[in-house]
């Protein structure tokens, strides 16, 4: 009887430790494979971005794929096949331009993965090639950006303003909206004359090279620079000051993103306004990819709530960016 009983309960031992396991493995399980193509690196906002959709994946107990393109659009193209290779049961991507991507995304609908779009949009005849868009309204960041500086010349009581813009990458969303959100507000506004519009890719670099022209080129003349992200704006005002004029008094600046050391210097008085584009959008691409596997209809466009940031407020109550 002794023996028979401690058999028992080593074989109960055995069943309990079994059990335990399978359990463990069924809740390891990830509920989905998302695919993530992520643009590049280029800024503290795009880092940022990648950074949270990697927290939030976890968080959610999603399983990611995530491939960086360096800026180059075969790369992301060579990433979306290989996640169609690879059936993953969502695709998501920041297009790097808005053109190219009919052929790569006919291939994953005829796979049957849908694929999500990420901070930028494409332009395609086919209006099925992708579930749905989540990032923010490009437009009226440019329009907010606009409204500030009409707010902005009315309190300096100037008759004219001469503006230069520095753009994002051409032929992407955020260069495009951006763009003409803010010209179609000024436009009719004779106080508003724009010298010249040139393209900083988005990155400090090219940003501070833009800024260098510009100011070789029309000096004094400039009295606003509208910049269409942080990373150029910050590549852009040691220039300025270089050439002895003192950013946010000599001249307006204007940007768009919100990062912490942007803010920094907004609240140093070295730039005017700042539009927010948040990159904290991992939480809207894990709840959607979610819908879409469980075969559940999603909106079309996701759009985040976003600030502007100026010289109009009280800059001590922003709280810090996280990016």
């Amino acid at each position: 009887m002794k023996k028979t009983g401690k058999l028992m309960v080593i074989l109960g031992l055995c069943l309990m430790l079994t059990g335990c396991t399978d359990s463990t493995q069924k809740s390891a399980e990830p509920q989905l494979l998302l695919g993530f193509s992520q643009l590049g690196s280029e800024s503290s906002w795009r880092i940022g971005n990648t950074r949270d959709i990697e927290e939030k994946a976890d968080e959610y107990g999603i399983s990611l794929m995530m491939e960086n393109a360096n800026q180059k659009q075969e790369n992301q193209i060579a990433a979306l096949r290989r996640f169609i290779a690879y059936q993953v049961d969502v695709i998501a991507f920041s297009p790097i331009v808005e053109e190219g991507w009919d052929h790569v995304l006919e291939e994953a609908r005829r796979a049957g993965i849908p694929v999500v779009l990420v901070d930028r949009t494409i332009r395609s005849e086919k209006d099925d090639l992708y579930v749905c868009l989540i990032g923010a309204d490009f437009y009226q960041e440019g329009v907010s950006a606009a409204e500030y500086l009409l707010r902005k010349a009315d309190r300096l009581g100037k008759d004219e303003l001469h503006i230069v813009e520095i753009t994002g990458t051409e032929d992407s969303t955020p260069m495009r909206q951006r763009h003409a959100g803010f010209m179609d507000r000024i436009a009719g506004d004779r106080r508003m004359q724009v010298l010249e519009s040139v393209n900083g890719d988005f990155l400090k670099s090219r940003g501070a090279e833009c800024m260098r022209y510009l100011l070789e080129k029309y000096g004094d003349e400039i009295d606003v620079i509208y910049s269409h992200n942080d990373e150029m704006t910050l590549g852009a005002l040691p220039e300025i000051e270089k050439a002895g004029f003192e950013p946010g008094k000599d001249m307006v600046i204007i940007s768009i993103d919100g990062g912490q050391e942007a803010i920094d210097i907004l609240k140093a008085g070295k730039i005017n306004c700042i539009v927010e584009c948040t990159p904290m959008l991992g939480s809207t691409l894990m709840e959607t990819a979610l819908a879409l596997k469980a075969g559940k209809q999603v909106k079309k466009e996701t759009h985040p709530v976003e600030k502007v940031f100026s010289d109009e407020q009280d800059l001590s109550q922003i709280e810090p960016r996280g990016y």
